[in-house]
C-alpha cells in the first residue's frame, strides 16, 4: 500500500448525481438530447468567416468617448 493512499471519499454531489442517475436511467439520453439541440450543430465556414472580417477592433479603453 502506498503512503500517498487516501480512503475512498464521494462527495455529497457525487452520491447525488450517482443516485439520480441510478432512478433515472434515461437522463443521460435526455442530456445528450438537450446538448445535441443548442451545441452539437455543424458550423458553416462562410459565415464564421464573414463575421471574422466584420470584426470592428476594440478601443483600448471601452468607456472613452471620442473627445
Amino acid at each position: 500500500m502506498s503512503i500517498f493512499a487516501r480512503p475512498h471519499y464521494t462527495s455529497d454531489a457525487t452520491q447525488f448525481i450517482e443516485q439520480l442517475k441510478a432512478s433515472r436511467p434515461e437522463l443521460d439520453r435526455q442530456q445528450q438530447a438537450g446538448r445535441a439541440l443548442l451545441w452539437d450543430r455543424d458550423q458553416d465556414r462562410e459565415t464564421q468567416a464573414g463575421f471574422r472580417q466584420a470584426r470592428v477592433p476594440q478601443k483600448p479603453y471601452v468607456y472613452q468617448t471620442g473627445h
